[in-house]
């Protein structure tokens, strides 16, 4: 075989390898981004959803502090009732 022969089986080969190793990367390519794709969907839906509980979270914390007030006064309400009637059983 001589020389040029030879470099132009190389390249013919060289060239089939890239060839078909790009139609190979193209597909891997395509299989990545569609990964990528569903990952990011993911993402997107996990945001949401701690958006969501952490609105729930601050509602939550929003009516315990209602309760908390209410609890509070009314056990100072309960303190002065209580107050009173001793006031009133000393008195007598």
């Amino acid at each position: 075989m001589s020389k040029k022969t030879r470099l132009f089986s190389l390249a013919v080969i060289v060239g089939a390898f890239v060839g078909l190793s790009g139609c190979a990367s193209t597909s891997t390519t395509e299989d990545l981004q569609s990964q990528i794709n569903a990952i990011q969907a993911d993402v997107a839906t996990a945001k949401a959803d701690a958006a969501a509980a952490n609105a729930k979270a601050t509602e939550a914390m929003s009516i315990a502090n209602q309760a908390n007030s209410k609890a509070i006064s009314t056990e100072a309400d309960i303190n002065a009732r209580i107050d009173r009637m001793f006031k009133k059983t000393m008195q007598k």
